[in-house]
């Protein structure tokens, strides 16, 4: 029994430290991983001075728009929604210092794709006849984080219950004014390119120095039945990266004519189940939010942002063998609210709410392996 309980717990630490921010839409939240890394059936009996690498990969396909929690239907139908597809590997290495205390750094690598109608003919027969649709893209790494998470109570003695704290540094290694060229129409028909940033969505990183701090925890229910929890926030001090939007535009505004930094947060809670049939696998059930708050925790929140969350329901599954852990999941969007803006607020008449793009579902796969 005590061999499974192993097993649970780890599963929950694969859970809870495999956490990660991801952009699932418009709503411009980073591809990052949380502080600690992912877990292994031998985690809790790991000596001092173990390694552990990790690589991580997310997809989704962002495409039904929302202003509030009303869905923008009539995009989908008139084919003028905005279409973003991300792919993303997360690198990872750990040291852990002993059972207790380990220190992570994580780095992204991005491919993003972004279709769209207004961001280069226009959306409107008369600006765009043939309702022709374009593309832009963005490529590299993404902004790297350096972080550290601490055991209340020593794993290996197994309690039935433990709470990790952690905090970390985000860099800004991504490209945040990443460009590509949008097509234009001249009066007479003739196509033609204009070089500028691609939309903050697919943007590599936000351009900002940032401070994450984070809790998980688990608790045995029974022998194999494990419940566990996390929090993450990410503080982004700095207001605006100085990218200009539009740098071809003849006026520039100044509260969303660049790129605002925003912070980021993400929570889950849930379930997980070993299965004695097949030793070193479980299953998964839980609930997931994450997003973009409209108003920083510190700092100014102008600059053009797209606020909004996403909760869903995630089931996964993890399976561990000696050294080597693997784990799945699928979050699936059951709410997306795209909430106003600093910009939107400012509005005298109280109505302006601009809208975002979100996608049904997300897959995370993950590998990690101790030495």
């Amino acid at each position: 029994m005590k061999s499974i309980s192993t097993i649970v717990l780890a599963v929950a630490y694969i859970l809870i430290s495999n956490t990660s921010t991801s952009a699932q839409g418009c709503v411009a939240v980073r591809h990052m991983s949380c502080a600690a890394p992912a877990g292994s059936a031998d985690y809790f009996k790991q000596r001092n001075g173990h390694w552990q690498v990790s690589a991580g990969y997310r997809f989704f396909r962002s495409y039904k728009h929302f202003v509030g929690d009303v869905e923008q239907k009539q995009r989908v139908d008139q084919g003028t929604n905005v279409i973003n597809v991300s792919h993303a590997i997360d690198l990872g290495i750990t040291y852990m210092v002993n059972q207790r205390l380990s220190f992570s750094v994580n780095l992204p690598i991005q491919y993003y794709d972004r279709s769209s109608l207004y961001e280069h003919y226009g959306n409107t027969i008369a600006q765009n006849p043939q309702q022709k649709r374009f593309d832009t893209q963005s490529e590299g790494i993404g902004d790297l984080r350096i972080s550290g998470s601490y055991w209340l109570v020593n794993p290996v003695k197994l309690p039935k219950a433990n709470l990790a704290v952690g905090m970390g540094v985000k860099l800004p290694t991504g490209n945040y004014g990443a460009t590509d060229d949008f097509h234009r129409l001249t009066k007479d028909g003739t196509d033609y390119t204009v070089n500028l940033p691609v939309d903050q969505s697919i943007q590599l990183g936000d351009g900002g120095v940032g401070v994450s701090l984070e809790l998980q925890g688990y608790a045995s229910i029974t022998k194999t039945l494990t419940a566990y929890a996390n929090g993450f926030y990410l503080f982004n001090p700095r207001e605006t990266n100085g990218v200009i939007r539009n740098p071809t535009a003849t006026t520039i505004d100044l509260v969303t004519g660049s790129f605002s930094v925003a912070d980021q947060f993400a929570a889950r809670i849930g379930l997980s189940q070993s299965i004695k049939a097949v030793p070193g696998l479980a299953v998964m059930l839980g609930g997931r939010v994450e997003g973009v708050p409209a108003i920083d925790a510190f700092g100014g929140s102008s600059g053009f942002r797209r606020p909004g969350y996403i909760v869903s329901v995630e089931p996964g599954l993890s399976y561990m063998h000696r050294k080597t852990s693997i784990a799945a999941t699928v979050p699936v969007a059951i709410y997306r609210n795209r909430i106003k803006s600093y910009a939107d607020r400012l509005d005298p008449l109280g109505v302006k709410q601009g809208d975002a793009a979100f996608a049904d579902y997300l897959v995370s796969v993950s590998l990690s392996r101790w030495f």
